[in-house]
């Protein structure tokens, strides 16, 4: 496993350089409760298994019964019908995430197999035990440094709130901002939700101005908590660009319980995105919008196992021209902030990274959920390479909800290695100027972001 996807000698001087450089996750799904009350881990499944919904999606299409993905069979028997899955799943970036998982926070260099998923199964629960892994202790391992969590606006971040309190946990843990509830406002529970927002901010939510009020309130209650960050994942984008009042006009309808048009979504979605970027530049906060997803596609699944379960996938292209409509919108109203761009869809990666190089301060995002494996990664590098600065990537994120995805960061710098040194071996770049460009991409340019000062 040394050599792991590192081609060429430059690629293994490169990687034995940055492998043990310090992790910045600025987006990922992990859960403060779970970091700040730091419970030891009970087994392999519980820890590895549950809620991966990469994981669980590999099972499913393996033909595995959901009795051993999200019900009620045993830790050993979840762990032997994954290992029945992973056997033959050849390019699928789960394979090496497994090897590589195994390996740095169990010691286990064998490959999972049914036959040897019990043997796996106690020899993870001997490591469990004798290096009490837990999330701190996981997070220490990997040697992260910041942890951007993803939190709603009426959160109470307590949890956070209760970290940065204890001064024995060295790895910085922040909250994200993340409004995708406020803005989906033909969601069911809607109004409930603007309920809970209200109570958070102290503001009561009437009409469109107030809907903002309280979402700048919350916006500087999570600044004070340490929020650099701020997140958007909706299935929508707006394809074309409202004006304020068509926005008021959307909200007071949705708020008075009647249904909206296409069109009048989209007046609100962009007007409400172009406000609350000015927010984000005036706090001088990091923007991240990600794209070409659809929700919850297979209904008896979302029925019975839920959100986040593996039901999720690519969806169409989002036109260029929408995205740089927006963004131009937002650059009129000198309210555009620091922006990353993610997109689901790979058919839309070069026009997207064509579109952020045209607005300063806009670039596109590392390779994001179906798009994370080696090609997918290598495609996203390519194509900021080729028509933008990879000099100013902000590299790997987990977007995970597990304590063992920091080997996805791992997995990202032997593939950026790979990336420069076959440049200079090549003699398309210099070599001198390789290991600088590669701890740039690594951590650099995102600590340099989010920690100017530091």
């Amino acid at each position: 496993m040394k050599n792991l996807l590192l081609r060429g000698e430059c690629a293994k001087t490169l990687y034995n350089a940055v492998k043990d450089l310090p992790i910045y996750d600025y987006h990922c799904h992990l859960s403060p409760k779970e970091i700040y009350e730091d419970k030891p881990a009970s087994d392999l499944t519980t820890l590895w298994l549950a809620g991966d919904h990469y994981k669980w999606r590999l099972m499913r299409q393996s033909g595995i019964e959901e009795k051993y993905i999200t019900g009620d069979a045993s830790p050993r028997e979840k762990l032997r019908a994954y290992a029945q899955a992973i056997r033959y799943a050849a390019g699928n970036p789960l394979y090496l995430w497994t090897k590589l998982e195994l390996a740095a926070y169990f010691g286990i260099e064998e490959q999972l197999t049914p036959e040897n998923s019990d043997e796996i199964y106690d020899r993870a629960a001997l490591a469990i035990k004798e290096r009490a892994l837990s999330p701190r202790k996981l997070i220490e391992m990997s040697n992260v440094a910041l942890v951007a969590t993803t939190d709603d606006p009426a959160d109470s971040l307590e949890w956070h709130e209760k970290i940065a309190a204890d001064e024995s946990f060295t790895c910085t843990v922040i909250p994200s901002y993340r409004p995708d509830k406020m803005l989906l406002c033909r969601a069911a529970d809607y109004k409930e939700y603007l309920t809970r927002l209200s109570a958070a901010a102290g503001v009561s939510i009437t009409d469109y101005a107030s809907l903002l009020r309280a979402a700048e309130s919350r916006l500087d209650f999570f600044v004070e908590n340490g929020c650099r960050v701020t997140d958007l994942g909706i299935p929508a984008f707006p394809l074309s660009v409202g004006t304020t009042a068509e926005a008021e006009t959307a909200f007071a309808k949705i708020f008075s319980g009647e249904t909206i048009s296409n069109a009048e979504f989209d007046a609100f979605l962009s007007r409400a995105l172009i406000d609350l970027s000015k927010m984000y530049k005036k706090r001088g906060l990091l923007s991240q919008l990600h794209l070409a997803v659809q929700r919850n596609v297979n209904p008896s699944l979302f029925a019975t196992v839920g959100v986040d379960a593996g039901g999720d996938c690519i969806d169409d292209p989002i036109p260029a021209a929408a995205q740089s409509k927006l963004l131009a919108a937002m650059e009129e109203n000198d309210g555009l902030p620091a922006t990353v761009l993610y997109t689901l869809n790979p058919s839309m990666l070069d026009a997207m990274v064509s579109v952020a190089g045209s607005f300063r301060g806009v670039q596109v995002g590392a390779a994001w959920w179906f798009m994370d494996h080696t090609g997918g990664i290598r495609r996203v590098m390519q194509s900021i390479s080729e028509m933008g600065q990879i000099a100013s990537f902000y590299g790997m994120l987990t977007d995970s909800r597990s304590f063992l995805s920091y080997t996805r960061h791992d997995y990202f710098r032997r593939i950026l290695c790979t990336f420069i040194g076959e440049m200079v071996d090549a003699g398309e770049f210099a070599q001198e100027a390789a290991l600088p460009l590669a701890e740039k991409i690594c951590y650099k340019n995102i600590k340099n972001r989010l920690f100017p000062e530091v």
